[in-house]
């Protein structure tokens, strides 16, 4: 499992030739919050394109590195096509608050989890309460239900299930062998 801040920061390489292409900035999602590929630059001011690759171009994720495949992998597209993103787009996972079907927030998304070459769906979320909370408690881990129609992944929050409360596990627990299962 690997966090997606993890890759933020990492340089792009090219694997048959080294080539360094940018850096990880984002990452892009559709509108089921499926990952479909990194935002290797962002927009700049009254830029026209940014730069992308697609996740199907990204052959290994790294402590260090992202290799892609080829160089022709990165493409230009308008800041205006990445519509759901983790911190840069018009939709932006990060701090989208977590709330039960009751009406109880759970916190705001800090970081998501996924497998990175086994699908692209989220399977998991990092909650955080704010950075006094996080001091004195710890950030919370709530694993995605495996029915995806069970979590409306919107706009301004994410509705989940009212179960999904006695769920919340601490962050470390996240990192266990049973959490892969």
């Amino acid at each position: 499992m690997i966090k997606l801040q993890q890759l933020i920061g990492l340089p792009v390489l090219v694997i048959h030739s080294g080539k360094h292409v940018g850096n990880v900035k984002d990452a892009w999602f559709d509108e089921h919050w499926r990952l479909i590929g990194l935002i290797v630059e962002g927009a700049k001011w009254f830029a026209s394109s940014v730069k992308t690759v697609e996740w199907a171009e990204v052959l290994t994720c790294g402590e260090d590195a992202v290799f892609i495949s080829k160089e022709s992998a990165v493409k230009s597209v308008k800041p205006a096509q990445i519509g759901r993103s983790f911190d840069t787009g018009v939709v932006k996972l990060r701090e989208l608050p977590v709330i039960t079907v009751q009406g109880l927030q759970l916190g705001r998304v800090s970081d998501v989890y996924f497998y990175p070459f086994q699908g692209t769906q989220i399977v998991g979320y990092e909650l955080t309460d704010g950075f006094i909370s996080d001091l004195m408690e710890g950030r919370k881990w709530l694993k995605a239900p495996e029915d995806p129609d069970a979590v409306l992944l919107g706009e301004d929050a994410i509705i989940v299930p009212a179960v999904s409360e006695a769920e919340l596990e601490p962050v470390a627990a996240s990192n266990s062998i049973n959490r892969e299962k």
